[in-house]
């Protein structure tokens, strides 16, 4: 596999993000992948080891030292990869699609890469990696991912799959991120069509709905069990969030793209990465606490 590396400019914002029912204060870079108008940042290491992708038409993905060393990471002969998860220890996961079009999990271990299917499915996603080799994902029974997911984390070790059942969730779930204790994000869809994050923790579920809102996703947490991800507001306007035990919900908005924030992935520091903007527009950004 052909690797390069390419520099990028960054710029830096601050803003204080103050919701009615929470506030957050970051430091943020936004982070364009060069000659392109389409970056998503999707998880982050503690050692500022970014995971993510480019090309709205043809995914390609990388992964990121800050400040500006980007490194093409697909899976060999794909014809599109999403590098999503991160450890600490560099192991990275996603999915690529083959030159069939059928969607497959991988891990990439130290240039080893390894497909992940659920047996006898025919779409697998991997979205979510600690440092233990245990990654979270989902599955789905249609090649085109039109019929209900199901999510699962596996054990890159023994290759062991463990399935998720989240009660309430006709419409499926997904399990997007996993960390060191165990715990797995991800969220889940209802029988009105309603979308839910979730924090499972030993068995036990709690919803994640942030308040006043219409749609909720968990989109990864850290081994501090912080969960980031995304809402959208009764105006249809999209944020993203942190949420602790402690502290409840808290908005993120990237000043560039207020009202079009995901936030995707956290590290142990709480740096948080993700994207704003509408594609096939989309720039990629790193946000601090302050």
């Amino acid at each position: 596999m052909k690797r390069f590396a390419l520099a990028f400019s960054l710029s830096f914002a601050l803003i204080l993000c103050i919701p009615a029912w929470g506030q957050a204060a970051y430091g943020f870079r936004t982070i364009n992948y060069p000659n392109d108008t389409f970056t998503q940042l999707l998880g982050i290491n503690n050692s500022l080891i970014i995971a993510g992708y480019h090309n709205f038409n043809q995914n390609s993905g990388f992964t990121l030292r800050l400040p500006f060393i980007f490194t093409t990471e697909n899976y060999p002969n794909s014809m599109m990869t999403q590098v999503i998860g991160i450890s600490n220890n560099g192991v990275t996961d996603g999915f690529y699609v083959d030159n069939n079009g059928v969607t497959h999990g991988f891990f990439n271990k130290t240039g080893t890469f390894t497909t992940v299917d659920f047996a006898g499915t025919a779409f697998n996603q991997l979205l979510g990696q600690n440092d233990l080799g245990v990654a979270s994902g989902y599955y789905s029974m249609s090649a085109n991912n039109s019929t209900p997911d199901t999510p699962y984390t596996y054990d890159e070790n023994t290759a062991v799959f463990t399935v998720i059942t989240i009660s309430g969730s006709p419409g499926g779930a997904q399990a997007t991120g996993v960390n060191n204790e165990g715990q797995v994000c991800g969220f889940y869809i209802d029988a009105g069509g309603v979308n839910h994050g979730f924090l499972l923790i030993s068995g036990n579920l709690t919803t994640l709905d942030a308040p006043n809102s219409t749609f909720t996703q968990a989109l990864g947490l850290n081994n501090k069990g912080q969960v980031v991800g995304a809402y959208m507001d009764a105006a249809g306007n999209t944020h993203g969030f942190v949420w602790t035990s402690a502290g409840g919900f808290k908005t993120i908005d990237e000043p560039n793209g207020i009202g079009t924030t995901i936030t995707n992935g956290i590290n142990d520091h709480g740096d948080i990465v993700g994207f704003y903007g509408t594609a096939p527009v989309n720039s990629g950004f790193v946000a601090f606490p302050l």
